[in-house]
This record gives structure tokens, sequence and C-alpha cells, in this order.
């Protein structure tokens, strides 16, 4: 298959992906443009997690291109490398550092070779603490900076987690599962807080709740069986026969 013409800001073509004997990954072509807001779902076992491995590095395709911006190979690079690049990625469960304070988190996550000793205990400047203050507001835990992280919400906490990913500053943020566990509250803000980062970041979200999915989704791929089943709008895939077999009607009957 030949590649579009355009220039993407995330390339993979025709990928695969087997352990085991089991193919995870199965001729994946996806392509997705720089600022975009791209929504992932699936059934267990569609590849979504292995496809996140794969572009961070975690995992490595037997076949394939995977390409990041203007012909940046991710299959040579390994997980560090790549996050340098300015690819970040948050885990469904919040990983956040409890014992320190919200304000502390966020420095200690500031791009840059930073130590924690030297993170924590060296003068802040200026430049960081209006950068810490400006990722504040955006998460809106601004009023929280100085509460230990580990007196937080569940939902408070991710968006610390996003926080930390947003002081790298990332140029693509992969987001698992956000809303999981949250309540109907704190899911809208989390939608909210996602669609306010559309256009400054590249953000791919895959998530299983469709009630949040059609809040915050622009263009949604459907994966089953570890390929592209379909993309489009939310209401193309839910009328879409095939994903109604696959996946939306197997959720209707658990």
């Amino acid at each position: 298959m030949n590649p579009p013409a355009k220039q993407f800001v995330l390339m993979l073509e025709g990928v695969n992906k087997t352990f085991d004997g089991f193919k995870a990954i199965t001729d994946l072509n996806f392509y997705m443009d720089e600022g975009e807001l791209r929504t992932i779902i699936g059934p267990n076992g569609a590849g979504k997690s292995t496809m996140m491995d794969i572009i961070t590095g975690r995992t490595k395709p037997d076949t394939g291109k995977v390409e990041f911006g203007i012909n940046t190979d991710l299959t040579s690079m390994n997980v560090p490398e790549i996050n340098r690049l300015g690819i970040g990625r948050k885990f469904q469960t919040p990983s956040v550092y409890i014992h320190h304070t919200v304000f502390e988190n966020l420095l200690l996550s500031l791009k840059g070779p930073r130590g924690v000793f030297n993170s924590l205990f060296a003068r802040t400047t200026s430049e960081q603490r209006d950068r810490i203050e400006a990722v504040l507001k955006t998460i809106g835990l601004a009023a929280k900076a100085d509460d230990l992280a580990g007196l937080l919400s569940h939902g408070q906490k991710q968006w610390l987690e996003i926080g930390m990913l947003l002081a790298q500053q990332p140029k693509l943020l992969l987001v698992d599962e956000p809303a999981a566990g949250m309540s109907d509250e704190e899911t809208h803000k989390t939608g909210e807080l996602l669609l306010s980062l559309e256009g400054k970041h590249s953000i791919i979200v895959i998530e299983h709740d469709m009630t949040f999915v059609r809040q915050i989704a622009r263009k949604v791929t459907v994966l089953h069986q570890g390929h592209v089943l379909c993309e489009g709008t939310v209401d193309d895939v839910q009328n879409d026969e095939r994903v109604k077999e696959v996946y939306l009607g197997r959720k209707k009957k658990n």
C-alpha cells in the first residue's frame, strides 16, 4: 500500500506483531494529522495496548513502518529516545508521587535532565514557575498546588498525571482510558480538558465509555483483531454493521 501524499504526525503502515503464535497486530495502517484528537475504540484483545506499546518503543513490531513527524523511524529507537522526541503516554492507572505536593509533581516532570534532589531543592526559576502555573490552570488544579498528591480524588490524580505529561511539552499524547473509575462530573471535566488541548498537541485517546467518546470524539478509529475495522465520526462507527457485531453489540450483551 502506497503512503498518502500528505505528511502525518504519526504513521503506522503494514505493521504486524505476533506473540507466541497470537497475532496481536495484523497489517495495521494508521495515519494521524498534527494537532488532531483521535479516539480509538475496540473490544478487549483488539490490539489497542499493543499499538500504543509499539508507538512508545515498549514493543517492537515484527514487520512494518512506524514514523513520527518527518521520516523519524520509531522502530529503531528505545523508550527514552522516543519520549525525548515528544511522545508521552498516560496509562489507565494514575502514577503520581503521592508524598509530594501537586506543584512538586509538576516540577519533577519538567522537561530536561533533572534529578529528584535538584528538582525539589534547587531554586525554582521564574520560567519554571510560570510553566507550572500554566499547567495547573489547564488541568484545573491551581487551588490544589500545595496539597499532597495522595490526598487528591481519583479524577484529580488523573488530571495531575495529564499535567505531568504537559509539563514535558509533548508533541503527541497517548492517553489510555482516562474516564475509567471516574464520577460523571469528573468524566465530563476530563473531556473538557482533552478538548482544550486539541490543536496544541496531537492526542490519541483509548476509551470504552461511549458517552465519553461521544463528548470528545472528532474522528474514531475502531480496531478489531489488530487492524483498523473502520474510521469516521461517532455516528459513522455506531451505525456500521461490522462495529455493531464485533464491539458495540457485544458490549450491550454484557
